[in-house]
């Protein structure tokens, strides 16, 4: 059941918040085995919440996340600012997931005690990081809903790689996690309309914003490397096709506008250090991009690249590979942005289809996830234009 399904039938009273915990801890004991996602269960705390959740339908309280099992990421914990909020919105944390070991140089990856949290599409990949266990858990069906957190790409990498939803909300929507304000909190999930529930419940909205399709095409830039990333190009391909898809769909437009930022390798890094000279330089670099984004946002509405500049890698890490490529301009910038999958390469590895909006505009990313949604599950039909092609700046 989806997180929506679920909360409707406890708030309907066809089912309890502590049948549905009850169900996600028994799937998690049956499955974790092969994916190692939990590095904790809280039995105790699950009856005690879910008990708490049945007491507040049984006096007429009608919670938007009523009953739904919440993985969160190891590093968050019951008392940070976005598990709370989803508590009160009736969500039921039923353990903590895993993230990268201590003293890793990369972040692609979940550690916990009985090995490596592995990809549940091949246990030979890396579930990506640092939100693994989160992703992992959700792509695996023991629970609707984990909690991550974004600081270079950390809800969007394991994302495309486990297959799920991802996003990263607006900068300064909840709490940072971090002194640079580059930490976000954010959502994986199966699907959109669960991913929308919880921004709802995240962002403490009074009325929860109506979720359909785009009422028209919205305008897309679309780039492979963002002027810098050095791209794989079956991960290239896969995520354009997807995006044409979206464009046969109606859902959006292509349009042929260039996207050429500053690469923020030094940027990201300085912001989180303490020398005021390396802040002053990261200060104008994240003053250049945000001037390149402006001038973009201009034209289009959504920014379109692959997630990952690569497919999944082993456990062994990445190498030489940059996978937050893709992802850390957009935490510098603070726009918000979301990893819908976007198929397969020809190999069989999963790729992600990354979309930024301008700052706020969360419903615009939802909107055309939403239509990817319903692309995904329509038969096949022929485009009058012949298809799209990518843009000469590929």
């Amino acid at each position: 059941m989806s997180a929506c399904e679920i909360a409707a039938d406890v708030n309907a009273g066809r089912s309890s918040a502590g049948q549905m915990a009850g169900a996600a801890l028994r799937r998690i004991t049956r499955d974790d085995a092969g994916v190692r996602a939990f590095t904790k269960l809280w039995t105790g705390f699950a009856a005690w919440q879910a008990e708490k959740v049945d007491r507040r339908i049984e006096a007429g309280a009608r919670l938007p996340l009523a009953g739904v099992p919440l993985a969160v990421k190891g590093t968050e914990g019951l008392t940070s600012p976005q598990t709370v909020r989803l508590m009160e919105a009736g969500c039921v944390p039923v353990g903590a997931t895993s993230t990268p070991g201590p003293g890793t140089r990369w972040q692609t990856w979940g550690d916990t005690e009985r090995g490596p949290t592995l990809n549940p599409y091949d246990p030979c990949w890396s579930p990506g990081g640092s939100s693994a266990g989160s992703a992992a858990a959700v792509a695996a069906g023991m629970v609707p809903l984990a909690t991550g957190s974004d600081g270079a790409g950390s809800v969007r990498i394991p994302a495309a790689w486990c297959g799920v939803v991802g996003l990263k909300p607006t900068n300064g929507l909840v709490p940072a996690r971090d002194r640079a304000g580059l930490n976000v909190a954010g959502p994986l999930a199966r699907n959109v309309r669960d991913a929308a529930a919880y921004l709802d419940a995240l962002a403490v909205t009074a009325t929860p914003a109506a979720l359909g399709p785009p009422t028209r095409p919205l305008r897309a830039a679309w780039s492979a490397t963002l002027g810098y990333a050095e791209t794989q190009e079956p991960v290239a391909e896969t995520a354009f096709t997807s995006l044409g898809t979206l464009a046969e769909a109606r859902a959006i437009d292509i349009l042929d506008v260039p996207v050429r930022l500053t690469d923020p390798v030094n940027c990201w890094r300085g912001l989180r250090r303490h020398d005021p000279a390396d802040r002053k330089r990261a200060a104008r670099t994240r003053a250049a991009i945000g001037r390149e984004l402006e001038r973009v946002f201009a034209a289009v509405d959504l920014v379109a690249t692959p997630t990952t500049p690569s497919t999944p890698h082993g456990h062994q890490g990445p190498g030489n590979v940059m996978s937050v490529a893709l992802t850390w301009a957009f935490n510098i910038s603070g726009h918000p942005a979301i990893s819908i999958p976007a198929g397969f390469t020809a190999a069989g590895e999963p790729v992600g289809l990354q979309l930024v909006a301008r700052h706020g505009r969360e419903a615009d990313l939802l909107a055309v996830a939403l239509a990817a949604e319903h692309a995904a599950t329509a038969p096949p039909r022929r485009s009058s234009t012949g298809g799209s092609r990518p843009p000469h700046h590929w």
